[in-house]
């Protein structure tokens, strides 16, 4: 099997890490993806702002591989704050949607004590399996 880097075009460049790997045979891994936009600034400072954010760039990652949002198979979400996330559900409902529709992966949630970047609310990695397009 060989892996393949994947990072999306006109992207801040990946420091010591990379945005996917995509395996020979269709499995892609998206590495942890926070609310920053693709020249690693945060706009939005709310917890819906950079989940919304975080969804994207995982799609990004995807489509940059060659998928779509429905090839995501499994997403973790790492939450910083677990009394703001339960009381933002319809919120975070709806901007789910907005970015993946109605297509609901296998989802695992923890709740962090902290990430790396000291804006980011929340991190979201992802596995996706890209079918052999026509």
């Amino acid at each position: 099997m060989s892996l393949k880097t994947i990072h999306p075009e006109g992207w801040a460049p990946a420091l010591g890490y990379a945005n996917g790997m995509l395996v020979s045979d269709g499995t892609l891994h998206v590495g942890g993806q926070i609310g920053w936009d693709d020249q690693k600034r945060f706009v939005a400072k709310d917890f819906i702002g950079q989940m919304e954010q975080a969804l994207r760039n995982v799609v990004a990652v995807v489509e940059a591989a060659g998928g779509r949002a429905s090839d995501i198979a499994r997403m973790t979400w790492f939450v910083k704050d677990k009394a703001e996330y339960l009381a933002s559900q319809r919120e975070v409902g709806q901007a789910y949607r907005r970015v993946m529709g109605r297509h609901f992966p296998a989802m695992s949630m923890l709740v962090v004590a902290d990430l790396i970047e000291d804006e980011a609310q929340i991190e979201i990695e992802a596995t996706a399996h890209l079918p052999p397009r026509a």
